[in-house]
């Protein structure tokens, strides 16, 4: 055995902070979300709105990666990307996705299951000229997911557009815009002693009402 299996092995964490009952959380996951959300706000973590989405290709192979929460409410959560990206692709093929909330200082996760659709253009265009005109430029010059020669070609693009665009409205690509994930399923976890974990999981009953159900740990 290695050292650091054996570190691996015995890592642990007893979870003491908080408790979760059905009883307690609001009747829509969305309020629910929403006070959590601020809590972890409050809490001065790093980029409390940074999720894993997963995707999955036609043939079924999964992938994960880090976005960020732009906005939520009772319709979805919203980010915004590349749609020639390696996720845009597979979304494009595969709208069911999933999204993991990781606040780790509160001992809570939040994982979501739905259906993903694009934002209408208007809400896309919105979005991307209140974004710092770096990222702006950044947007326009990087082909997402795309094998590129080297760093410098990349940053070559970038000082050029930044030339052309130094006076301009930077142009919103049009491969480039919002997506919201549409919940038919909001799980929250809170960590317990004894990994007796609170999991209170909303289901999707209706258009306009959600089952409340506990899961065991």
């Amino acid at each position: 055995m290695t050292i650091e299996k054996e570190i691996l092995e015995n890592l642990r964490q007893n979870y003491r902070s908080e408790k979760l009952s059905e009883k307690d959380v609001a009747a829509s996951p969305i309020s629910q979300f929403s006070k959590w959300f601020k809590e972890a706000l409050a809490a001065n973590m790093h980029e409390p709105n940074a999720m894993t989405l997963a995707t999955a290709s036609t043939d079924r192979k999964p992938s994960a990666r880090i976005v960020l929460l732009k906005g939520f409410d009772e319709k979805g959560f919203v980010f915004f990307s590349n749609y020639l990206s390696a996720k845009g692709k597979e979304i494009a093929k595969n709208p069911v996705v999933a999204l993991v909330f990781y606040w780790g200082e509160l001992e809570r996760q939040v994982r979501i299951e739905g259906t993903i659709e694009k934002l209408s253009k208007e809400e896309s265009e919105r979005y991307f000229q209140s974004r710092p005109k770096e990222s702006q430029i950044g947007a326009l010059v990087s082909q997402q997911s795309q094998v590129i020669p080297n760093r410098v070609e990349l940053e070559k693009k970038w000082q050029e557009m930044e030339t052309v665009y130094a006076d301009k409205k930077v142009p919103k690509p049009a491969y480039w815009g919002g997506y919201v994930v549409k919940p038919t399923l909001i799980e929250f976890w809170q960590g317990r002693e004894s990994r007796l974990h609170d999991r209170i999981v909303y289901k999707k009953a209706d258009k306009q009402s959600w089952k409340i159900s506990r899961l065991a740990p």
